[in-house]
């Protein structure tokens, strides 16, 4: 999208999921592709708050006159990747007993927000559509863990776990 580069404001005319029509008037940051589809990474006037349209659901753009900056060190991937992470319907808090900067590399920011308790532990906190996929996720850290909160994630890892002690040829308590 030209306008991206060329920090042009637009007016896009926007599907929403429900199939609802309506007209936004945002500053495009960037164009992402994550997981096989292309998000428009922008700052919405109309809403007032950051947004990821589908590029799908975009009917018309309408290049405005209006410039704008897009924020200093904007690293679109991750931004994009911490917003597709909000929101969903199940909500998790895991404390994971292990150093923030030891369990990064093992959580993706589509989890949720990694953040540090103390120096021996994190917390991480997101939220979820589809709990058995979060919990087999959690499933991988390098670390010990607890669920705090989100009932779905929980019954999810129960059941994986009972699932896995199976596997292993032991009788599930």
């Amino acid at each position: 999208m030209g306008a991206c580069s060329d920090r042009r404001r637009v007016r896009l005319a926007y599907r929403s999921e429900a199939g609802r029509e309506r007209d936004v008037r945002v500053d495009p940051w960037a164009v992402v592709v994550r997981h096989g589809r292309w998000y428009l990474l922008c700052w919405s006037h109309t809403s007032e708050g950051r947004r990821a349209y589908r590029v799908d659901r975009i009917g018309a753009v309408e290049v405005l006159d209006e410039g704008f900056e897009p924020p200093a060190g904007l690293d679109p991937v991750a931004v994009l990747e911490e917003h597709l992470a909000a929101g969903w319907e199940y909500a998790a808090e895991v404390v994971i007993e292990a150093p923030l900067d030891a369990v990064a590399p093992y959580v993706p920011r589509t989890l949720g927000r990694l953040e540090p308790v103390d120096g021996a532990t994190c917390r991480l906190v997101g939220t979820t559509s589809n709990p058995r996929w979060y919990a087999e996720q959690l499933a991988g850290l390098p670390a010990p863990f607890r669920i705090l909160d989100g009932e779905e994630v929980r019954r999810a890892a129960h059941a994986l776990g009972r699932r896995l002690l199976a596997a292993a040829g032991e009788a599930p308590a």
